[in-house]
């Protein structure tokens, strides 16, 4: 740990080596093979796992490949950034630890990868309708590739000046290195796919434009609009979204530091929300050189085992220790934030927090245990209130479900004809694998709407929810 945390390369070295090869086959031959396999309830996308574990297990290394393509666009995604739901549905893991679905799915796709296997996948014919997609996150990159390759002509929008959405420039480096990202997009560039960076729809394109330019528009332009900490203070210096820093972050461990970058070096870092954002800021302002990280949570701490109100095949709320708790910092749950404090030239130098309890619903201080902790750099990482409104969303004129996300149909289709929504737009702030999975059910519908009926997929309806409680 005190080695890695001097670069942003992936933590985990995952290329299925010769050494790692023998490990990756004992977990998949410790898959049951179920009547009833769970883990594909876990699993948004549908994962045909028992069948790729028995494949690796056979050395059939190929077919492997071609059962995981089956169901997922990016399982090199997936297998390094989703939580895996699938695990904790495994049937082995009823009473000891569960097959290491994760694992052995990143090994086949890189394995895959390194063998040059992955090729483009190019239309059977060319059905001469045109579809914007906005946003190119993993939502977006989705139902770009399903549907460039049903043979409609797809033009992705980014406003950033690369695609890639989040996957790009909000997962640190040390999680995914963007080799990782880039070369799945040269794949869809050769497939037809277009990418147009730099354009900010709704701004150098209207809903307007697009309309008139497109037989269909698919909207997946996330959940960006972040939740803020209305409180004294909160107007200092210091006192950012993770998302300014987060992708600043990542521009300057690519070699492109941006002009007034906010950095964590020789600064004590407190970081508001206990979340994987949470954790992203904290391994990236470890590497940045900061004197200490401190991570605050509101919820009390969860439990190590699975506790008995949230039974198997469920997730379960428990502690988990993500690869940038194990480098350092401090996590403090069961406290809230009332004040930030001012250092005497206008920069937050500190913060006012106290313990709460859960009390009438609510979570209320705990008189006589308020103090101080000192901060000068503060990242808010509480999560994400919805789309953007302002812009393409009041340009088009779709309509907003009861949570503020843009509403949609068991088609995925908006209240306006031709426009469709995909990802944490329509569904609100969610998990990588349920973006793919809604981008390879928008496809669906954008084929139907299209053609009048669909081949393609439908692995979610749009009201499915993730196996949890």
């Amino acid at each position: 740990m005190a080695e890695r945390v001097h670069d942003w390369n992936e933590v985990y070295p995952v290329s299925p080596g010769a050494a790692v090869l023998p490990i990756i086959r004992t977990q998949a031959g410790r898959c049951m093979d179920c009547g009833i396999p769970f883990c594909h309830s876990g699993c948004p996308l549908g994962n045909l796992i028992p069948e790729w574990n028995d494949l690796v297990w056979r050395g059939d290394w190929r077919g492997a490949t071609d059962r995981l393509h089956a169901t997922n666009n990016f399982p090199e995604f997936t297998g390094r950034l989703c939580p895996a739901p699938c695990e904790t549905a495994c049937v082995v893991g009823i009473n000891r630890d569960p097959v290491t679905i994760k694992n052995v799915e990143v090994a086949i796709i890189d394995r895959a990868w390194n063998d040059s296997r992955v090729t483009a996948v190019m239309p059977e014919w060319h059905t001469g309708k045109t579809v914007a997609v906005v946003g190119s996150g993993p939502a977006g990159l989705a139902v770009a590739q399903q549907l460039t390759r049903a043979g409609h002509t797809v033009v992705v929008y980014e406003r950033a000046d690369a695609p890639g959405g989040l996957l790009r420039y909000g997962i640190p480096e040390f999680k995914m290195e963007k080799a990782v990202l880039d070369r799945r997009l040269k794949q869809m560039r050769l497939e037809g796919t277009v990418f147009k960076t730099g354009v900010a729809i709704g701004t150098d394109l209207t809903g307007e434009d697009l309309l008139d330019r497109f037989d269909a528009v698919v909207l997946a332009i996330g959940s960006t609009a972040a939740r803020d900490l209305p409180i004294p203070g909160r107007e200092l210096n210091g006192i950012h979204q993770a998302m300014e820093f987060l992708p600043q972050a990542n521009r300057a461990a690519l070699g492109n530091e941006p002009e007034g970058q906010i950095t964590a070096t020789g600064k004590d870092v407190v970081i508001i929300g206990g979340g994987d954002t949470g954790a992203d800021c904290l391994g990236t302002s470890i590497r940045q050189g900061a004197r200490s990280v401190t991570q605050l949570e509101i919820l009390p701490t969860p439990p190590k085992q699975r506790p008995a109100n949230q039974p198997w095949p469920t997730y379960p709320m428990i502690f988990r220790v993500s690869s940038a708790h194990e480098e350092a910092g401090e996590r403090v749950y069961s406290v809230s934030t009332s004040e930030f404090l001012d250092d005497g030239a206008g920069n937050v130098g500190s913060l006012r927090l106290s313990e709460v309890a859960f009390k009438d619903g609510r979570f209320e201080p705990v008189p006589g245990t308020e103090r101080e902790l000192p901060a000068q750099l503060v990242l808010l990482a509480m999560g994400f209130v919805g789309p953007e409104r302002a812009g393409v969303v009041e340009q088009l004129g779709v309509d907003l479900d009861p949570r503020g996300n843009v509403a949609r149909d068991e088609n995925f289709a908006t209240s306006v004809p031709g426009v469709f929504v995909c990802g944490d737009a329509g569904r609100g702030q969610s998990l990588i694998v349920w973006a793919i999975a809604e981008g390879r059910s928008c496809a669906n519908g954008v084929d139907a709407y299209l053609q009048g009926s669909s081949r393609l997929p439908k692995p979610i309806q749009p009201t499915d929810r993730p196996l949890v409680v």
